[in-house]
C-alpha cells in the first residue's frame, strides 16, 4: 500500500515537473514529444494521465540532458534542478592498495554483495594470482568472498594473457616455468571449484580492447588507474559500461565452462 502510495507521489510531481519544463520550452506538443523520442499521446498521457505513471529510463534521462535538470529534481528527490549536484557524485577518485583486502575493494565487493560483478583485470584476475610474489596475493579475503553462495562474478580477459603467463613472455620473463605452471594449476583449481559463482571469458585481445574496470552491481564502476581508482557513479555511465562487459562476453573465443580445460593445457604446455 504505502509503496504505491510513493509511486503516485513521485507520478505527480513528475507531472507538475513536466509541465514546467513544457511551458518553459515554448514548443508545440508533438515537437517537445519528438524531443524526447515518444509520440505526442505518450507525451499527453504523462502531462494528464492518473494514477502513478512515470516514463521509461530512457526517456526520462534524454528529458534532463534535453532540459539540463537532474533527474533527481525531476522525481522529487531533490529541489535542486541543477546538474552539478549530480554531476560531482558522479565522478571520484580513491586511493588503492597492494592487495584486495587492504585497499577499498573489498568495501565495494561488500556494498554490492548480492548483485552481479563484472570485472575486466588489467592482468590476471587478483581473485585468481597466487603468492608467486607475496603483494599479489589476495589471502582469506578470496576464498571467503568466492564461497558465498551469493556471488555472482564474471571476468572477462585478453587470452593472450594467459600465454603470456605460459611461455614466459612479458612481465612473466623473470619466473621460472616452475612457477608460472603453479600459477596456471591454481588458478584451472580455483576456476572448475567456484564455477559457477565465478564464471571466466576469454576474448581475442587483437580483435578486442578494454581498459580495466569492475563494475559492482548498480552501486558504481572502478576504473583501474595504477594507484588510484577514477569511480564512476552515474546511473548510465554505470549501465554504459556493464553493456561494454557484456558485448566482450559476445565475442568470448573460450567461454565459462570451457576456461579450466583450457588454463590446463596452458599449464602442460609450460616452457
Amino acid at each position: 500500500m504505502f509503496e504505491v502510495m510513493d509511486r503516485r507521489l513521485t507520478s505527480d510531481i513528475f507531472r507538475m515537473r513536466l509541465a514546467e519544463l513544457y511551458a518553459r520550452s515554448g514548443l508545440r506538443q508533438s515537437a517537445f514529444a519528438a524531443q524526447l523520442g515518444i509520440d505526442r499521446s505518450a507525451l499527453s498521457q504523462l502531462l494528464k494521465g492518473a494514477g502513478a505513471r512515470l516514463p521509461r529510463a530512457d526517456t526520462l534521462v534524454t528529458l534532463a540532458e534535453t532540459h539540463q535538470v537532474s533527474v533527481d529534481w525531476l522525481l522529487g528527490l531533490s529541489e535542486d534542478q541543477s546538474v552539478m549536484s549530480e554531476t560531482r557524485d558522479m565522478l571520484e577518485i580513491a586511493g588503492g592498495a597492494d592487495t584486495i583486502d587492504q585497499s577499498p575493494l573489498a568495501q565495494w565487493h561488500e556494498e554490492a554483495r548480492g548483485s552481479k560483478i563484472r570485472y575486466v583485470p588489467a592482468g590476471l584476475p587478483d581473485m585468481l594470482r597466487v603468492d608467486l610474489e607475496p603483494s599479489h596475493d589476495p589471502g582469506q579475503f578470496r576464498r571467503v568472498y568466492l564461497q558465498r553462495p551469493e556471488t555472482d562474478m564474471e571476468v572477462a580477459m585478453p587470452l593472450q594473457r594467459l600465454h603470456e603467463l605460459a611461455y614466459g613472455q612479458g612481465i612473466w620473463a623473470r619466473h621460472s616455468a616452475q612457477k608460472r605452471q603453479r600459477q596456471l594449476q591454481a588458478m584451472q583449481q580455483m576456476i572448475d571449484e567456484f564455477y559457477p559463482r565465478l564464471r571466466v571469458f576469454l576474448f581475442d585481445g587483437s580483435e578486442r580492447f578494454s581498459m580495466p574496470y569492475t563494475v559492482f552491481g548498480h552501486q558504481r564502476v572502478a576504473v583501474y588507474a595504477g594507484d588510484i581508482y577514477l569511480l564512476l557513479n552515474g546511473r548510465q555511465t554505470i549501465q554504459t559500461m556493464a553493456d561494454h562487459f557484456d558485448n566482450l562476453i559476445k565475442v568470448a573465443h573460450v567461454h565459462a565452462h570451457e576456461v579450466a580445460d583450457f588454463v590446463g593445457s596452458l599449464a602442460k604446455e609450460t616452457r
